[in-house]
Formats: structure tokens, sequence, C-alpha cells
């Protein structure tokens, strides 16, 4: 394959206007500071044109059901293929969804089971945990039960015409679900429930559905009666109305391994089906590189075409480093890198060719070790004859392209153009930021703080950690390494526990806990509302004009009469795409025009809202809310503007605004997972002197990383390893960052003596 995609006059979001030609067949990375506009030319420029496109080509009946992708701002884009992308949202957080289902490695277990399994059970849909023959008819499938402590429900002390018998909102005394037992005419309403017979509490709790014979006229004509524990279970706990009441549902419901399949989701009948002595329940159980070995080794002569099929799908996770997980690991428990990686594997065995993969930092979460791995299956993609195009910051992903694009200067408004095109070795020789921090070799510390006092962790064994002992000193900052799976989470899961229930002196608080997992965002939620300094701005307009503070409210009286608020229109096409415009009448503005007529120091509350952080420090020096922006500025997230929607920010942007939140505290425990995810090495350096200056207030930091520049930073170096899975949880080093070099059972110690790459 030969030839170019053409890029021409792409303004999407930061963008330039900018033009460029990308080679077909080849490995092309982009590279620059957070914020450049790397994402914004490869994911919501070309990647959103070519499914955009792709999904015009089905009728308009099947349009409806597909996901919605707006037209991106650029000109056009030539000699563009079918576009995959690859990123690192993890699948939906479906409880039947494991790494097994999701791969369609089940399907062939399945089939195997079927044909080779000894006694023979059924077929292969027997042997699925989602189908009745196949599931365990205690939890359905799900390897868990989840039961209700029904004292915690309900107050068997009070009758059901006192006020909050029932401890739920919707059954609540007068709400509609109250209503089904007090005018059942059933019960005496005014009998404590304790006081019930038998036959009343059989009745009151545990009654399946059942028409009422001459109900009270007040009794609704089409409703059932239902006890409170069939009735919980069917409408509440299990549907979306127990999500949205997590909290009260997490103080009255417990939920454990299934006792009868003791969490292998199979029935029994289908567990006495084996192979070589396993069942599938047994080979789901495996980690993967397990479960490749126990195909390889069946004789079976049925079992053959299976095997090979079998073999790729396992051989893929096992070539990209995901080896560790097992076949049963739900898919909500993965990291995004996980996720990501295990879309990688699905796509490397694919007879499809010409396609363009359009990967998000499949680096992230990746231990130097695991990178070659990587590499390699980005290579397969490619000589499969694809173009890969790869968003990244990681060292040695940059060293293996074909061709670099280089985006910047800096973030924001200052980036958005191209800086640099060509090689690798051009690359370190150019005047870029990318090109002066290649050249950059970071080195040990000559010196490191000394500890103030030591958390001492014996004998922890959470999840796959070995009986681990390891202790971990405070008043500097450490790093946690090892390869991905190898334990480092669980470690700090465990030690997080601990300090809940022991006293450990001088830190009085509970730990500061900053991890990937997205904090809620919608259109209407910006930093400034996230750091709750809207309000102040707000009342410094009231003030200023002597109004209401909620006419500067987008959300309240300031809002625009046609969008009410949100800056856009969303038109609704029938059978065709959704169309977003930018509303005519507030121009995206999200205000209404009284509200912009006021000024504070010459500026209305629009122009205000969307100045970039940078800018809004100079314009609010002196107020109280200066240090929240001091903060953002400091995480590196400066560029951002106060009313930017959070909806738009990547995943370590989202973590990067959580620290800038927690900033400026002293005497804390901070636990920060993997804050590098995502950063330009120049962003590196600068968050490494964040780290500084927030250790050196008497905080105590631990970092879960697998940066080399940060595991030379430290303090103090802890790894554990040496595999991931079965084969990590084991302590490989303890002690300064230096003295790696010395430690020979040490993975990481290759690559923190590495010299800069030629």
């Amino acid at each position: 394959m030969t030839g170019y995609i053409n890029i021409i006059h792409a303004t999407e979001n930061n963008l330039k206007n900018i033009s460029l030609r990308i080679p077909k067949g080849k490995i092309t990375v982009f590279t620059g500071v957070s914020g450049s506009g790397k994402s914004s030319l490869c994911l919501d420029t070309l990647a959103a044109e070519s499914r955009r496109e792709l999904n015009e080509t089905f009728p308009s009946f099947v349009q409806q059901y597909l996901p919605k992708y707006g037209r991106p701002h650029v000109e056009r884009i030539e000699n563009l293929p079918v576009t995959i992308l690859i990123d690192q949202k993890k699948p939906a957080n479906n409880a039947r969804s494991t790494v097994a289902t999701y791969t369609d490695v089940y399907a062939l277990l399945r089939l195997l089971f079927s044909r080779v399994g000894e006694p023979f059970v059924g077929y292969s849909d027997t042997f699925s945990f989602n189908h009745p023959s196949g599931s365990c008819p205690r939890c359905e499938g799900l390897g868990e039960v989840t039961e209700l402590d029904i004292h915690k429900l309900v107050d068997f002390d009070k009758c059901l015409n006192d006020e909050d018998v029932i401890h739920f909102p919707t059954f609540t005394t007068g709400a509609w679900r109250w209503k089904r037992y007090a005018y059942s005419g059933l019960f005496d309403l005014d009998k404590k429930i304790r006081d019930y017979t038998k036959e009343e509490l059989d009745l009151f709790l545990y009654s399946p559905q059942t028409r009422l014979k001459n109900p009270p006229s007040n009794w609704p004509k089409s409703a059932k009666f239902e006890g409170l524990y069939p009735r919980m279970y069917r409408s509440i706990i299990t549907t979306k109305e127990g999500k949205r009441q997590q909290k009260v549902l997490d103080r009255m419901v417990s939920t454990h391994e299934c006792p009868d399949c003791h969490g292998t989701r199979l029935n029994e009948r289908v567990r006495s089906c084996k192979i070589d002595g396993k069942n599938l329940a047994d080979v789901v159980a495996m980690p993967i590189d397990d479960a490749l070995r126990f195909v390889q080794s069946i004789s079976h002569p049925l079992a053959v075409d299976i095997q090979r099929e079998l073999g790729k799908r396992l051989q893929a996770l096992c070539d990209i480093g995901l080896g560790y997980l097992t076949l049963s690991r739900g898919t909500g428990t993965l990291s995004g890198g996980e996720a990501q990686r295990i879309k990688i594997a699905k796509y490397i065995n694919s007879a499809l060719t010409d396609m363009v993969y359009v990967l998000d930092e499949p680096s992230v979460g990746l231990h130097p070790q695991d990178i070659s791995r990587l590499k390699e299956s980005l290579c397969h993609l490619r000589d499969h004859g694809n173009t890969v195009l790869i968003v990244e910051h990681h060292r040695e992903i940059i060293a293996m392209a074909d061709h670099i694009v280089d985006m910047g200067p800096g973030a924001g408004s200052n980036g958005g153009n191209i800086t640099f095109e060509g090689s690798f070795d051009q690359l370190q020789h150019s005047d870029t930021t990318t090109g002066r921090m290649l050249r950059h070799q970071p080195t040990f510390k000559d010196t490191v703080r000394q500890p103030s006092g030591w958390f001492h962790m014996e004998h922890a064994v959470r999840h796959n950690l070995k009986d681990l002992s390891v202790s971990i000193p405070q008043g500097v900052m450490t790093v946690i390494a090892g390869v991905a799976g190898s334990g480092k989470s669980s470690l700090m899961e465990q030690f997080m526990e601990q300090l809940q229930t022991s006293d450990h002196g001088k830190l009085q608080h509970e730990p500061i806990f900053i991890g990937q997992k997205n904090i809620g965002v919608n259109l209407r939620s910006t930093p400034a509302t996230y750091l709750d300094i809207s309000d102040t701005i707000r009342r410094l307009f009231a003030r200023e004009n002597h109004v209401s503070a909620n006419l500067f409210s987008f959300n309240s009286l300031g809002a625009c009469p046609a969008c009410k608020g949100k800056g856009i229109i969303v038109s609704d096409m029938a059978y065709m795409e959704s169309i977003e415009t930018t509303c005519e009448q507030c121009h995206g503005r999200r205000y209404n025009d009284e509200a912009l007529r006021y000024r504070y120091r010459g500026l209305n509350i629009a122009d205000v809202m969307s100045l970039p952080v940078d800018d809004a420090r100079t314009f609010f020096a002196g107020q109280p809310f200066e240090a929240q922006l001091k903060a953002l500025a400091q995480v590196g997230l400066g560029y951002l503007h106060l009313d930017q929607s959070m909806s738009t920010l990547s995943g370590g942007e989202l973590q990067r605004v959580k620290l800038a939140d927690n900033l400026h505290r002293k005497g804390e425990l901070y636990i920060i997972d993997e804050p590098t995810d995502g950063l330009h090495l120049d962003d590196i350096q600068r968050l490494m002197r964040l780290f500084d200056e927030m250790t050196d207030a008497d905080n105590t930091l631990i970092l879960i990383e697998h940066s080399v520049d940060v595991m030379k930073h430290a303090d103090w170096l802890i790894e554990l390893g040496p595999g991931g899975g079965e084969s990590g949880g084991q302590l490989l080093f303890a002690g300064k960052p230096a003295d790696i070099c010395h430690a020979t059972a040490s993975v990481t110690r290759p690559y923190l003596e590495e010299k800069a790459l030629p």
C-alpha cells in the first residue's frame, strides 16, 4: 500500500488551519505537550470523519442505532480508508462481561468442551453462564449473590402508619410504593411489624406478585400485590433506580460469592464435564498464559480446529503483555490501558487490510519491559498492510515510528500547529520541546530526602500478594514500580485499609487517593464549577452591578433562552443523525442578553468565564480563589478555559484537575495512581517540580508509576514482581533508587541503567 492520507485545512478545537500528508502503510506517531492538538487531529478530525462517512453508507433506518459523530471542522480529507479507533474507554461495566466473553475466547471454549469434554452434557449453549441450561440457578450466572438485610430496610418496632417505617425513598410513608402495602387491606396499619403473625409477615415480606381479591376502593385497579423482598430485588436492586440510590442500598445490601457455584457462574452439571481433569470453570479461572498451555496440551482429534483458533486469540493476548489476566476477570475491573490492549489483540488476528488504526497512548500503564511486546504488536498491525496512527509520549514508541508529527508549540490556544515532521533522528536534533526532552537523559538524584518515620505493612495477601511485608517511608516521595499486574494497586488497597484500622501517629488525616477513575462530568460541569469558584465570580459581578448573583449563572436566571445555557442546539433529525449546532442566539456563550449587559473590570460574564486559567490568574490577582487557579496552572492545566466542558477533557487532564483540588496542604499522605499517564516528557518534569514542592511542605507522596524519569527522581523505590498475576506479588526491591543497580532480582533495573536512546 502506497500513497498518502491528505488532511486539508483542519480547524477542529485548537487546530490552526493545518494541512498535512500522512503516509499509508506506515506507523506515524503524533507527539507534543498535553493539549497541543494531537487528539484533535487524530481522533476528533481523522477518525471522526471516517466513522461519520462510514455510517452514512448504511440505510437511514440503521443509522439511528449507530453512534452519532458530528462533522469535524476540516475542509476535506483525501484517500481516507476505513478507520478503527482503539482508545482507552473501558467496555460497558456489565456484570456478565468478562475477558473471555469480550475476546470471543469463551464461545470457542464452550465449543471445545461440547465436543471434547466428558461426560457429554450438551452442546455449546449448555456451557454458557448466560443461558438457563448452563447458569447456576442460585445466582443466575452472576457468580455472586446479593442479600438484603431486612432489618436495615424495615423498622420492626414501627407500624405502617408511622413515619419512616421502610427506609427507602420511594417506600417512605405516603409514597406510592408505601401505598401498595398500606392500601392493600391486608394489614392493620397501627400494628407494629414485629407483632405480625407468621402468615402476615410472610405475606408482607415474601409474597410473589398476586392479584388481590376484593381489594379496597383506593387500591389501583391494575396493580398487583408483592412482598418486600421480591419487590426490592425486581424493581430496585437490579435496576437503574438502584444505581441512582446506590448509597442508600449499600447500607442494607451485601454482595458475596455464590455459595452454590463458588463464583464460577456455572451449574453443577456443566462443571462435571471435564477435559484432562479440568472443567470450563477451572480453565477460565486460569491466567491467560496458563490457559494457552492447557489448550495446546489437548490431544483429542476433534479439538484440532478449535485449538488453532483459540491459540491465535490467547497468543495475541500474551504477546501484548496480558498473560497475567484471568479469563474470568470482569471487564469493568480492567484499567483503561488493559482494555485498550485487549482491543489491539482482537484486531491482530483480523483478516481486514488497508485499514487505519488510531491508538490513543497505548503505552499507558505499561512497565518498560512490556513496551517491547506492545511494539511487536503494533508492527504486526502495520505489516499486515495497515496504517497505524499513534498519539504517544513514550520515548520507545516515538523511536519506533516510520514518521513523526510534532504538535505545538504550546497547549490550548498556544498549540494547534505542526512544529515538526520527519524521522526520529531528525526530531532528536530539532529545536522543538519534544526534541529537547528526547536529548535529555534523567539521572538519579545526588541526595535523597530522609524519612521522618515509617509505615510498616506485614503479611499482605490481597489478590496476588505473596505474604508480602514492606516498610514505606514517611515525609518523602516513594514510587511503587513493577510490571502490569504485579500487585502495585493491591498493595496500596491493603495499605489504605490498614491505615483506617490502626494508628500511625503523625498522620492525622485520611489518605488522599487520586486515582484514574473519571470524576462525574457532563456538559454543564467545568473546571470553575468543579473547583467551586463559579459562585465567587458570580458574587463579584453581583456586588459590582447590584443585581442577583443568579443572573450570572447559565444554569439559572442568566441562561440563554434558546439553548437553556448549553451553548449548543441539538436537532433531532428523526431517522437521520442528530445535528449539534452552535446556538445562534448566544453564539455558544450560554448567557442571555441581560446577563451580558453587566461588566466587571471591563469584561462581561461570558468574557471572564472563557478566559484560559493562565489569563484568569492575572485578571483575578488578589482574589480569595487565586490559589485554586494557581493550582490548575501548577498541574499543567493553565491552558484550560474556566468554562470548558469537563466532558472534553482526557482522563489524564481529569486526574490533574482532581490533584489541583487537593494541593496546598501540609502533613497529608497522597497516594497517586500513575500521575504521568498522558503527559509529555516536558509536562512530567513540570509535575515532578510540583511533587517536590508538595513533599517539601511536609507531605508524604506515594506514586504508582512506570515512568523511568519519575523512578529516578524518587527518594525511595519499591518494586513488585517479577511477573503479573500469579507470577507477581513478591517484593523484588526496596531502597534508594540508585541502589537498584545492585539488585539482581529486579526487572526494572536494566531500564534505569539505560543510557539515552541513540
